[in-house]
């Protein structure tokens, strides 16, 4: 399969590849997110849901950064745009940009270690471009979100035990009740540096 280089110390490939999408620029990808799609397990039961498309990279051992600028063209409920650290099936965590059932765009983070945790972040105003961050601290990873690209707000500090397969990270897009939506990564930004401090802004 196509690898993609955008700017990451390796390239990046589907691992659920999605019907259409096309680099925009250097750094930038437009992605469709099929109809019916998402990446969750259920803490009710049942099968896990791993449809959503993902593309995906190995995540460094050391301490890193990773950003993008996210826009959704949002219908149906829970349509998303995601950065993504995978290890398997069920152990996984995924900082989103969501429609919520209500209509309003949201910051929404899922971490999945065996069954989802699903959580809410804060409402982004008239679903304007949202930046999303991962950062890696030793063991443990933190998301963080931005309406600017320059203040961030906190949004989780986790761990993520590994499964089986090796840790990987990138970027998703999701449909689960919709007739699919496109999503747009841009200003995708990987810097080998630990992030200072949680809860500063920077």
């Amino acid at each position: 399969m196509q690898q993609i280089d955008l700017g990451l110390p390796t390239p990046l490939d589907w691992e659920v590849a999605p019907p259409d999408w096309a680099r925009d620029g250097i750094t930038g990808l437009t992605v469709s997110a099929p109809a019916q799609t998402d990446l969750f397990v259920d803490p009710t039961g049942g099968e896990p849901v791993l449809s959503a498309p993902r593309l995906l990279t190995a995540a460094p051992e050391d301490d890193f950064q990773f950003s993008a600028r996210v826009r959704v063209g949002f219908a149906g409920s829970y349509d998303a745009g995601c950065l993504l650290l995978y290890s398997g099936p069920r152990h996984w965590a995924k900082l989103a940009y969501e429609r919520s059932p209500q209509g309003a765009a949201m910051v929404v983070s899922v971490i999945s270690r065996d069954v989802s945790d699903d959580a809410n972040g804060f409402v982004v105003d008239d679903a304007a471009p949202l930046w999303l961050r991962i950062s890696r601290l030793g063991p443990a990873w933190a998301f963080h979100a931005s309406t600017d690209g320059t203040w961030w707000e906190f949004v989780r500090h986790f761990r993520l035990d590994p499964a089986a397969t090796p840790l990987r990270f990138g970027l998703s897009a999701q449909s689960p009740t919709g007739a699919g939506c496109p999503v747009w990564f841009d200003r995708i930004s990987f810097s080998a540096t630990r992030l200072a401090d949680l809860r500063d802004g920077r």
